[in-house]
């Protein structure tokens, strides 16, 4: 019955599909997030919710765990209705230099001050910070950090700091994406050599690949750069995407998140460059409302009939720590999420809050 299930759904819709009809949906594990319990659990979860991409880690440990995610849940899908669409492409991310999503918090050898209230503990999304018993200290656990930076500004004694993480490109090119469906390359403006040096690095892997993104926050002469990028890429040698990076690791916090990344997008997709758009960076609930208002959704825009309607609206959304927030009370720390079917049909439902919205306008 499930076999029956994945092949009927599998053959009316894929990844491909949902970001020419601009119904893409991904889902950020985080750049440099490493808690492989929780991000297994949550390839269950959103492979069942029906996301087009699962974006990650270029980690052997982090893929495999997201591929056992993925696995798991489509032994699931007869058990939990109206979610699944097909099996969501595998991303890892790359950079180029100096990126916020690639760096861990670290505490200072000093230690915390006797009597801290130890604000950072609350403040961390990703419970990475947890105090120590008996001592006026706190640990950081590295696996589960992604770098948002949010325990920074509220140290009292400014004793975090944090520490970039580098990738070794060349293992990561032979060993890894020949696996993949798709990379993610993070980049800034004015970084055309260092891009340039990775792209090449990349080799012929790369050609093999569905799916090509490149993140980039705003910044001086944004446009001009990215068309610069474009000609780096040429020939590109899968469907290309800019993910317009508002502001990063932000989508839980608030609202007004969301702005950022709408704002870019709308600016991203006036420059009429080749290729998809997709916001990320401080998505969350609120999103697809704001998008909608703007008329840049292909369903809301008034122009679905056009020959090339990708330069005036947005081809899908990537969501990261408000994903992964708004799921987080149902994720184990054994990655064993199916062991509880309600619960796990509970978190389904809530990620279908996010991946369903974008879909239903169509």
């Amino acid at each position: 019955m499930t076999i029956q299930v994945l092949t009927k759904t599998a053959v009316q819709t894929s990844p491909l599909t949902s970001l020419q009809s601009g119904q893409w949906v991904k889902l950020i594990c985080g750049a440099s997030y490493q808690h492989l319990p929780v991000i297994r659990d949550l390839a269950v979860v959103y492979t069942l919710a029906g996301v087009d991409c699962i974006d990650m880690a270029a980690d052997p440990a982090v893929v495999a765990a997201v591929r056992h995610g993925v696995e798991a849940a489509l032994a699931l899908v007869s058990h939990v209705p109206n979610g699944f669409r097909h099996r969501p492409w595998l991303m890892v991310s790359l950079n180029d230099g100096e990126d916020p999503h690639f760096r861990k918090a670290v505490l200072g050898s000093e230690g915390c001050a006797t009597g801290c209230p130890q604000p950072c503990v609350s403040v961390c999304p990703a419970a990475a910070i947890e105090s120590v018993m008996d001592l006026p200290a706190v640990e950081i656990l590295p696996e589960r950090c992604y770098g948002c930076g949010r325990c920074l500004p509220v140290c009292p004694g400014a004793l975090i700091e944090t520490v970039s993480r580098p990738l070794r490109v060349g293992a990561i090119a032979t060993q890894l994406l020949p696996t993949l469906d798709a990379i993610e390359i993070h980049t800034q403006p004015g970084r055309q050599t260092e891009f340039a040096e990775l792209w090449q690095s990349l080799g012929v892997a790369v050609k093999k690949l569905k799916l090509v993104a490149v993140s980039c926050p705003d910044g001086p002469a944004l446009v001009e750069y990215l068309r610069q990028l474009s000609d780096i890429m040429q020939p590109v040698p899968a469907a290309l995407v800019w993910q317009t990076d508002g502001r990063p690791m932000s989508g839980d916090i608030g609202v007004g998140t969301t702005h950022a990344a709408v704002k870019l997008a709308q600016k991203v997709l006036n420059a009429g460059l080749p290729g998809h758009v997709q916001l990320a960076g401080g998505t969350n609930a609120h999103t697809i409302a704001k998008l909608s208002q703007r008329q840049l959704l292909r369903s809301t825009s008034g122009i679905a009939n056009m020959a090339d309607p990708r330069k005036q609206t947005v081809s899908g959304v990537a969501y990261g720590s408000y994903a992964r927030r708004l799921v987080l009370p149902y994720l184990t720390e054994t990655g064993s999420i199916e062991v509880d079917l309600d619960s796990l049909t509970q978190a389904v439902q809530l990620a279908q809050t996010l991946v369903d919205p974008i879909r239903q306008l169509g």
